[in-house]
């Protein structure tokens, strides 16, 4: 079992930065593909980035492609997502999940795949 604790969201301006952090405790970390998903009010959760145990693997929605990057490193059990040219529409809580066994080789992009999750760290992007 993995205990997700996600950091770094806050309150940004539209074309602004931000790094978010998932640190992970428990099980091995490099015995998980991690991902991001988001959540904004009134919608479905969904889909943002993914990443495979290793790293060597990255997917990404077609929304954020270009402007977030997902990496981790395996000694501080983190995964990071940073986020680049922010826009008021990438306002969510953001959370970071884990998925072990068969998909640990792939960058997952279906939440239902997913076995823990963090509880969340909230984006705002101002225009």
């Amino acid at each position: 079992q993995v205990q997700l604790v996600e950091s770094g969201g806050g309150l940004v301006q539209a074309g602004g930065s931000l790094r978010l952090s998932c640190a992970a405790s428990g099980r091995t970390f490099s015995s998980y593909a991690m991902g991001w998903f988001r959540q904004a009010p009134g919608k479905e959760r969904e889909f943002v980035a993914a990443i495979s145990w290793s790293g060597g693997s990255t997917y990404y929605a077609d929304s954020v492609k270009g402007r977030f990057t997902i990496s981790r490193d395996n000694a501080k059990n983190t995964v990071y997502l940073q986020m680049n040219s922010l826009k008021p529409e990438d306002t969510a809580v953001y959370y970071c999940a884990a998925v072990s066994g068969d998909y640990l080789y792939r960058a997952v992009p279906e939440p239902e795949k997913y076995d823990y999750w963090g509880q969340g760290t909230q984006v705002t992007v101002s225009s």
